[in-house]
């Protein structure tokens, strides 16, 4: 259904505070009701199912109205009036409904395999911040990749944030060469070969020049807020109680978050205690959270690679 709506009065500086820089707070809104929404100076067309497009009319008159006192609107007060109309962040576009497990990215379809890995999915679409707990090979960080990747192409976040702890697994980072970006990339390699898979090479090459994309350690996070991106925390067991708080109030307005992890396989010093699995213990019952546990029987690599997880798991390091 089509819904027009022609602001009054006509006044051009005021309708580019509602639209925002480069049209932003409009796509937001676009994003978060499911709906088109097209202008020509005053005039303001809405196409999407009756009930979203009649209320993005009413939003946009709302919006409209502050605009005679507040010279500047951005993400943050688009997203508190859509709270308060309790548009839930996950909604999702009405042409999205035929399988909502299936992800598009741009260069390859990703179907999840077995019913963890489809809640997984579906728990990453529903919440602002997810877990994916479990041994390697179980495609937690590959999902959540794809799962970033679609979000971009559909416009649904501005970028993508790829962080890790570089923590040190039995080696020193001080006696590899190059500067501290170069001494850390080796550990974010994983996420660029599953980004290289999803958008290709030379995009993933542009993407990072333009900021679109940034793979970082998670140091570089600290003293950051992030508003309408879409940050992936893998190998999160290995960050400490300071660092995962840190990490998790990273959060801005319109933004994503998934946390990936496998407690089996920490690398910190022995007094240090895991922020992931201090995580867990404190968010388990917070709403709004999601957390999905993985198990050998769900790893899908090699089979090898099943049957060496279980047999890890029933030797553990005391029983030696």
């Amino acid at each position: 259904m089509t819904r027009r709506l022609e602001l009054q009065p006509d006044n051009a500086s005021r309708i580019q505070i509602l639209c925002g820089l480069h049209n932003e707070n409009i796509k937001l809104l676009e994003r978060r009701l499911g709906i088109e929404i097209r202008s020509r100076g005053n005039q303001f067309e809405l196409t999407g199912p009756a009930d979203t497009a009649a209320l993005g009319v009413d939003l946009l008159g709302q919006i409209y109205a502050t605009t005679e006192s507040q010279d500047d609107i951005g993400p943050e007060d688009i997203h508190l009036v859509l709270r308060e109309h309790r548009v839930e962040a996950h909604h999702a576009r009405h042409d999205e409904k035929i399988d909502s497990s299936l992800i598009q990215t741009p260069k390859i379809s990703v179907r999840p395999r077995g019913g963890n890995q489809r809640g997984y999915v579906e728990s990453i679409k529903k919440h602002d911040i997810s877990f994916g707990i479990g041994p390697a090979g179980t495609g937690k960080t590959w999902l959540a990749v794809a799962c970033a990747a679609e979000a971009l192409k559909q416009d649904r976040v501005r970028r993508i944030l790829l962080v890790r702890p570089a923590v040190e697994a039995g080696e020193k980072l001080g006696f590899l060469p190059g500067d501290l970006a170069q001494k850390v990339d080796p550990y974010l390699r994983p996420l660029y070969d599953a980004l290289y898979e999803m958008l290709g090479f030379e995009q993933v090459g542009r993407l990072i020049e333009r900021q679109v994309i940034e793979v970082a350690p998670l140091a570089f996070m600290r003293g950051r807020t992030l508003n309408d991106a879409y940050i992936i925390l893998d190998e999160s067991q290995n960050t400490t109680r300071e660092q995962m708080k840190m990490f998790l109030t990273r959060i801005g307005f319109g933004s994503k978050a998934v946390i990936t992890g496998d407690p089996s396989q920490i690398d910190l010093p022995s007094a240090k205690a895991s922020g992931l699995l201090n995580a867990l213990d404190i968010l388990g019952d917070v709403p709004g959270i999601g957390i999905t546990h993985f198990q050998s029987k769900d790893v899908v690599r090699h089979p090898l690679v099943q049957r060496i997880v279980e047999a890890y798991d029933k030797k553990p390091p005391h029983a030696d």
